[in-house]
């Protein structure tokens, strides 16, 4: 009995031990909480932004919808809860209806070879899905922006074979046509099947732009009629990986938004071109790092409105295996591309800027921050016409 008692007491203590041992090992797995918007809209009553966060027990990154309202206070937020990690890119008001477009890991196949379909799903102003549909040509897909034009919708995005796989099929940048019931019209595709991507699109003179990037650094612009046929297209050596990826018009005149690259390092830069994408001008900022322009807006003075990213070298002290600071960047240039003003933001310790719209009199930046403690948290900023920071939130 007594030796019986003995080895009840061993296993019971080995158990406590395995116990603190998981304990201690999953103490030191420090949670790094995340919380992003990639993209706004905005209409006379609400805003709707679009991203996505890792509040959940299982820490995968999901797709978020938030829809907030005239004093952009949260009054709502819907998190896509299907597959396993998640993100929405880009976001469209539809009247009463709000569409998100994203990627996700649909099954248990793409999390297990990190790939992901594109994703497009369609909510009413309640926050409930009125149709979910997915899209994918080879391994990893995702959807990065629409647009509406009568009654369909137009999204760009990438169809591409995962890393280490070569093959001849097509895929790379796609552009794809849905009606309002979420029906795929058709889809085209266009350049490297490793690597080219459609990351944005504007509807004006009749046609459809889009730009994006192929491989080997090469920004690209081309305009499609509206059943999918390429009408022009021109490229520009040597952006960086992203390529372009924000596009306006002031009347028949097209500015697209990216990274002029010359060596290791990169300018922010705004492309002019003529509505056959005939290339007409550009204009770069050189803040001595690595720099771009992401997103833009125009206001209505007809002046170009830039944001995006900086990165210097980190001259810190703080404990850190990234060697650059991130910090915001805003740009204002008149319809000639000269420059008004550029402002530089870097409230926290790292600061992103993602994007952009004019509404009140105002020019409001969407974005996310880190912190000391590892965290990343969404914001929005608040500009003048002069950029100057009114509020941030």
């Amino acid at each position: 009995m007594y030796k019986f008692i003995i080895v009840i007491l061993l296993i019971i203590i080995f158990v406590e031990l395995i116990f603190i041992g998981y304990n201690l090992i999953n103490k030191n797995k420090k949670y790094i909480y995340f919380d992003g918007i990639n993209a706004m809209e905005y209409n006379n009553n609400y805003y709707v932004a679009v991203g996505s966060n890792n509040d959940n027990d299982n820490h995968f990154e999901k797709a978020k919808i938030s829809f907030y309202n005239k004093k952009k206070e949260k009054i709502l937020e819907n998190v896509y809860n299907v597959g396993y990690n998640s993100s929405f890119f880009g976001t469209l008001i539809d009247g009463d209806n709000v569409i998100a477009v994203g990627s996700y890991e649909k099954d248990k196949s793409d999390r297990k070879n990190s790939v992901r379909h594109a994703l497009i799903v369609k909510y009413d102003l309640n926050g409930k899905i009125l149709f979910e549909k997915d899209f994918k040509l080879l391994d990893n897909s995702k959807f990065t922006n629409i647009s509406k034009y009568g009654d369909y919708y137009y999204v760009t995005g990438q169809s591409v074979y995962k890393n280490n796989k070569i093959g001849t099929d097509s895929g790379g940048a796609i552009l794809c046509k849905y009606d309002k019931d979420g029906k795929l019209i058709w889809s085209k595709s266009y350049g490297s099947n490793k690597s080219a991507i459609y990351n944005n699109l504007i509807i004006c003179n009749d046609s459809l732009y889009v730009v994006g990037n192929d491989e080997n650094y090469l920004g690209i612009i081309c305009r499609y009629d509206f059943d999918g046929n390429i009408i022009d297209y021109n490229d520009y050596k040597s952006t960086d990986n992203i390529g372009f990826s924000g596009i306006v018009n002031i009347e028949d005149k097209i500015y697209v938004s990216g990274a002029n690259r010359g060596g290791d390092s990169t300018d922010a830069m705004i492309v002019m071109y003529d509505s056959s994408c005939n290339y007409l001008s550009e204009v770069t900022y050189d803040n001595g790092g690595i720099d771009r322009f992401s997103k833009l807006v125009l206001d209505d003075d007809k002046n170009i409105i830039a944001i995006g990213t900086m990165y210097t070298t980190r001259t810190d002290s703080d404990e850190s295996v990234d060697e650059y600071n991130y910090n915001g960047i805003i740009g204002k240039y008149d319809s000639n591309l000269n420059m008004i003003d550029v402002v530089n933001y870097g409230d926290e310790r790292d600061d992103y800027f993602t994007d952009i719209i004019f509404a009140n009199e105002k020019y409001l930046v969407s974005g996310y921050s880190s912190y000391e403690d590892g965290s990343y948290m969404s914001k929005f900023i608040n500009y003048s016409k002069a950029l100057k920071v009114l509020e941030v939130e």
